[in-house]
């Protein structure tokens, strides 16, 4: 009964017509200035702005012109090696003699490079069409490296020219070291298959291990050069690493996309 009664009274009070109306407070209307401040931004930026994004792939340092597989031309008995992996050689030099039941062959250069890999040994026996060596193409020495990197193929058409590139080496700590700069300089846009890039690169191991899970893009990426680092390529580190680089390292390559618009507008 006590509360009815309080109610009674408060509703036969005359309102308090007289006193002023407080809308907010001034702490309320600095919340609600900074609301629209933060609106407005948000609403310009999702209209000019714009979200970088990347893709990272597996890649490796090669020569531009990238390798070839030697075969053996006649089945027999390896006699002699007088290659070395690591040799460079011009075109036509030997790089092993068979012995055959019609007489010796010598198996050959088809252009001039340097042998990154012997598949044969003296003594052994070997068929014809054998692979017995790999040739990368590099005339000289100082030819320059560059990145292939084999991204999945449904991201070929967002990676532009003259994107940049961070590429994390296996043979450099990158937490003392950073990572090898470079841009792309071409996109292959058909995806290749293992023996595509087995050719290539001169390995059907690397073939295979870069389509497990589907046949990529090969990303042709240009290093940046720098005359101040031991390497002779820009680092994000100051100095790089304090020896130089060699072909078929393998590495992971960050490559950024084309910008994307965070917000796509539809009009009628």
């Amino acid at each position: 009964m006590q509360f009815r009664q309080q109610a009674l009274a408060r509703l036969q009070s005359p309102e308090e017509l007289d006193l002023p109306v407080r809308f907010a407070r001034p702490q309320g209307w600095l919340v609600l200035s900074v609301t629209v401040v933060v609106i407005a931004a948000a609403s310009v930026w999702a209209v000019t702005g714009s979200v970088a994004s990347t893709v990272s792939a597996p890649a490796v340092l090669t020569h531009g012109e990238g390798s070839y597989v030697l075969q053996s031309p006649a089945a027999g008995q390896v006699t002699a090696v007088p290659a070395k992996e690591g040799e460079r050689l011009p075109a036509g030099a030997p790089v092993l003699k068979v012995r055959t039941a019609d007489g010796d062959t010598v198996v050959r250069t088809v252009a001039a490079g340097r042998v990154t890999a012997l598949a044969v040994s003296i003594g052994q026996i070997i068929s014809t069409g054998a692979d017995v060596a790999a040739v990368e193409k590099v005339a000289h020495a100082d030819d320059p490296l560059y990145a292939t990197v084999y991204v999945p193929a449904e991201n070929a058409a967002s990676i532009p020219a003259g994107a940049p590139v961070d590429l994390t080496v296996q043979t450099v700590p990158a937490q003392r070291y950073g990572v090898l700069r470079g841009r792309v300089k071409a996109v292959d846009r058909t995806a290749q298959s293992a023996r595509q890039i087995a050719a290539f690169l001169g390995d059907g191991q690397l073939g295979e291990q870069f389509t497990r899970t589907g046949r990529p893009v090969a990303v042709l990426v240009r290093l940046d050069a720098s005359p101040t680092t031991k390497s002779g390529y820009r680092w994000s580190s100051q100095d790089g690493p304090p020896y130089a680089l060699t072909s078929m390292t393998l590495a992971t390559g960050s490559i950024r996309l084309a910008d994307q618009r965070p917000v796509d507008w539809l009009l009628p």
